[in-house]
Parts: structure tokens; C-alpha cells; sequence
């Protein structure tokens, strides 16, 4: 079967790979010049990557740790120690560790909280057990309740602190949606804590080796293409044609450089496009159904991503760091955890700013001059002396529109990957799966879109070949 795909990101990528699998053709659309979708590089005149956000692999992170094996590239993870790494504000310069050690979970979680004595004291760590336990003993039923509130209210009703709000969980919050924890829905932090506390090694982090766009997303296009697939790059996505029933006729691709407008047509269709666009190009007779009227209650939030080379190493520190900052959310320096970008003698500092809606419409000298302010404080042995560290180059990204803003009450708006089109399908983490908006929550909905394809396609056969690879494979990988 013929199955087009609107969208090279994780999702489009993935929902192709799978289709492959099952014996598909799928054909991927893909509207700019780059694959990756939110997880794109491009190459600046320097030879240099820079990308649209730091992107951080987890142990509890099934479906793309299996996608990685079933391309043969687990080597181009490159993990790192069990820790979590926070700044010290009140003490600029220095880090407050989270170490784990090597034991089962949920006592390695627990050992390295006992051991922190920087960021909670021993009444602020009883009153973290006290209000994070239960959630974590009640299930994943319970926490999906939580969707009505955000976590600063979660965290109150069970009775725990503004300061450890403070300490521990903005960092969290925003290194998971961008956004504050007076924003998030309280389900996506309680999900994620569930995964990273019984999971041993379910918060252990890894940088890919090199940027996503190459060394990720081409092996995808590679065993696409080899299996008789199809990637088109600058091929974007103008409308969706119907048929007089509704179903879609086909994808009319809008030419470029003078060329003319295409129709692709197929045997299924499938968006994985991010959520905002797909709002604008819905035909009129579908946004007139609730399924595709729920939409409406999801949109992207703002991210900013920079990236800055410098003359000099400003730490050696290879790993993942929570800057504690109400400007920056997470950063690190890739010469050190990245062997792509690697330099023994200078740094380059990737940093993601939020929450950015504020800084979105800045220009990006006014975003570096605040980021430079910033990073005097994290970094004050190198900056505001005799000689301070000098910025070779710079790299701003903004995406206005990125994975989408989980508050309260978006749960009961995301999809499922099956829409009341017949022939058609969504594809992207912010469609309806476990892993919410991530990498992870990507590459699971691409494999359950390919599922659902599957079966279609087998309804009245239950021992459907291709149905039951599949169906095996999404079981143990979410498991």
C-alpha cells in the first residue's frame, strides 16, 4: 500500500520506518530543505552544526532507544554518568549534585536525593516523599487525573513547599515543556518522575554524537529509501484535496522555484506535521467535526535555542546542566558531551532559553546580550575580570511554535493517531500516547500510526502478519 506523509520530523520519519516494516511504501513530504522537523541542524559557513534545541536522550525512553537498535546506530549514544547537575544561584560558579548510584529502582532515586544537602534539607526532603510517594505507589490512573491542575497546585494540595518548587522543580519544568510550573498540567512532571523513579536507569541521560539531522535522521531516510520508500525534501504540504465523501483524494504539494503544483495520491494519508499548521490547513468540512475541533485547545510554545563558541574552556564538566535561572532552562557545552562538536581548547555552550514567549519577537543581539548576562553569573571566573572569555560566534534559533504546551486540561484535546477520515491519520507527540511532547512521544506516535494503518487494513483478520509484528513490537516497547 501507498501511504503519504506530510512531515520529515521524528513522527513522519518513523511512521514511514515502521510502514516499511509491514511491507508500505510510504512517500514523506517534507517542506523545507532539512529533515528533523523540531530536532533539525543546518551547517553555518564555518563548517559548524547548530540546531533548533539540545536534545537529550533518557533511559526511560523505550521506543527510540528500539528504533536506534533496529537502525544499527546504539553507538552514536553517547551516555553519561548517572547524575542530575543543578546551578547554585546564591553561590554562582558552583553545582549541587544528584548522584545515582548503582542500585535498584527506586532506591537509587532515593539514595541520591538522601545524599544532596545543597538544594533540600531534611525537612524539605520528607516533605518531597510525602507528596511524591503516593503519586508514585497510586499509578498511572491517578496521575492522568492530574491533568486539572498545574503542578504548583499539585505540590500545594499535598502540602509540600514554595522553596523546593523553587529548588528542584522549575528546572524541571522547564527542561520538560519550557514553561513554569504555575503553567505545566501537573500530569507531565508526575509522568515523568513515575518513569525516571521506577526505572533504574530511567533519568540516565545520553547526547547523540553529532547533530540529529545526520546522525539520526538520514539512517532513518537510509533504510526508508532502501526498502522502497520515498523522502522529499522542499516539498511542502498546500492542501488537503477531499473526495465528495470526505475521505481525501490527495496531497497537493505546492511547487517551488517557478515549478507547478503537484497531486500526490496514495492509499492512505498521514500529517505529521506539528499541531499549529495542520489547525490551518484542515479542510472546512473537518473543522466542523469535534475530533478535529478538540485541536483547538492545543498550540506550541515558544522556544529559543543558542548557541555560542568562545576562545576558551569554560568548564570540563560533560553533562547535562539545570541552570536554576528565570531566563535559561537547561545547557551545556558540547565540546565536552559530544564528540561531533568536540574541541579541547574551547567551548560551545548550547542553551535553551525559557520560558521564551517574552524573548520570542526580540532580536537575537537583544537575546545574546541577556544570555551573556546570565552566563557571568554561572560562569563568573571567566567573565567580568581583566580577561574575560571572548564570543567568537553566535547562533540563535527561535521556534514560535514547538511540542505543545502542556497546561491543564489538554490531555482530553490530544487525538489519537486514528481520525474519523477513513484514509487519513495524524502522526506527532502532541497526538495521544504516554511519553507527552518529546522525542520519545514522536517516535511512538509514528510507530502508532503505523499500527493503526496495519490495522485497518486487517480488520476481519486477526492473524494479519504484519498487524501482529507490529502490535508485538508497540507492546514491548511500552511496556
Amino acid at each position: 500500500m501507498r501511504v503519504a506523509i506530510a512531515g520529515a520530523g521524528l513522527a513522519g520519519l518513523s511512521s514511514a520506518k515502521y510502514l516499511t516494516d509491514a511491507g508500505h511504501t510510504p512517500v514523506v513530504l517534507e517542506s523545507r530543505d532539512v529533515l528533523g522537523g523540531l530536532v533539525a541542524a543546518w551547517k553555518d559557513a564555518d563548517g559548524d552544526w547548530y540546531e533548533t534545541g539540545l536534545h537529550i536522550f533518557f533511559g526511560a525512553y523505550p521506543n527510540i532507544l528500539q528504533l536506534f537498535k533496529e537502525l544499527g546506530i546504539e553507538d552514536r549514544l553517547q551516555w553519561k554518568q548517572h547524575t542530575m547537575i543543578f546551578n547554585q544561584p546564591e553561590k554562582p560558579g558552583t553545582y549541587s549534585r544528584f548522584d545515582f548510584p548503582d542500585l535498584p529502582a527506586p532506591f537509587n532515586g532515593i539514595v541520591a536525593i538522601l545524599r544532596n544537602n545543597d538544594m533540600l534539607t531534611w525537612g524539605e526532603k520528607l516533605q518531597l516523599a510525602k507528596g511524591l510517594v503516593p503519586a508514585m505507589l497510586r499509578g498511572q490512573k491517578y496521575v492522568e487525573q492530574t491533568d486539572k491542575y498545574t503542578f504548583s497546585e499539585w505540590l500545594k494540595r499535598q502540602g509540600v513547599s514554595e522553596e523546593v518548587q523553587q529548588d528542584i522543580f522549575i528546572a524541571a519544568s522547564k527542561s520538560l515543556n519550557f514553561i513554569n510550573p504555575d503553567e505545566i498540567s501537573a500530569v507531565v512532571l508526575l509522568t515523568a518522575l513515575r518513569a525516571f523513579l521506577q526505572e533504574k536507569n530511567g533519568s540516565k541521560m545520553a547526547f547523540l554524537d553529532g547533530s540529529p539531522t545526520e546522525r539520526l535522521c538520514s539512517p532513518l531516510v537510509d533504510y526508508i529509501t532502501a526498502r522502497g520508500g520515498e523522502v522529499r525534501l522542499k516539498a511542502p504540504l498546500k492542501e488537503i484535496l477531499l473526495n465528495e465523501d470526505g475521505t481525501v483524494r490527495g496531497f497537493l504539494i505546492r511547487g517551488l522555484d517557478g515549478a507547478e503544483d503537484e497531486v500526490l495520491k496514495a492509499d492512505a494519508y498521514i500529517s505529521a506535521i506539528p499541531v499549529d499548521p495542520l489547525k490551518v490547513i484542515l479542510p472546512s468540512p473537518w473543522q466542523q467535526m469535534e475530533f478535529f475541533q478538540k485541536l483547538e485547545g492545543l498550540e506550541g510554545v515558544p522556544v529559543i535555542n543558542l548557541q555560542l563558541w568562545f576562545d576558551r574552556k569554560l568548564t570540563e564538566i560533560d553533562q547535562l546542566l539545570f541552570s536554576r535561572s528565570s531566563l535559561l532552562s537547561v545547557y551545556a557545552d558540547m565540546s565536552n558531551t559530544c564528540s561531533g562538536y568536540a574541541d579541547p581548547e574551547r567551548s560551545m555552550l548550547e542553551l535553551v532559553l525559557a520560558p521564551a514567549k517574552d524573548w520570542i519577537s526580540k532580536s537575537d543581539e537583544e537575546i545574546l546580550q541577556i544570555t551573556l548576562a546570565e552566563l557571568e553569573k554561572l560562569f563568573p571566573a571567566h567573565f567580568g575580570q581583566d580577561n574575560p572569555a571572548k564570543l567568537l560566534k553566535y547562533h540563535v534559533v527561535k521556534t514560535p511554535r514547538s511540542v505543545y504546551k502542556a497546561i491543564p486540561g489538554c490531555q482530553e484535546c490530544r487525538p489519537s493517531q486514528k481520525t474519523p477520515i477513513p484514509n487519513f491519520y495524524l502522526a506527532g507527540s502532541y497526538t495521544m500516547q504516554r511519553y507527552l511532547g518529546s522525542m520519545e512521544g514522536a517516535v511512538l506516535s509514528g510507530k502508532l500510526t503505523a499500527q493503526a494503518i496495519a490495522e485497518a487494513l486487517s480488520v476481519g483478520n486477526s492473524s494479519s502478519l504484519q498487524m501482529q509484528t507490529l502490535q508485538s513490537a508497540t507492546n514491548a516497547a511500552t511496556a
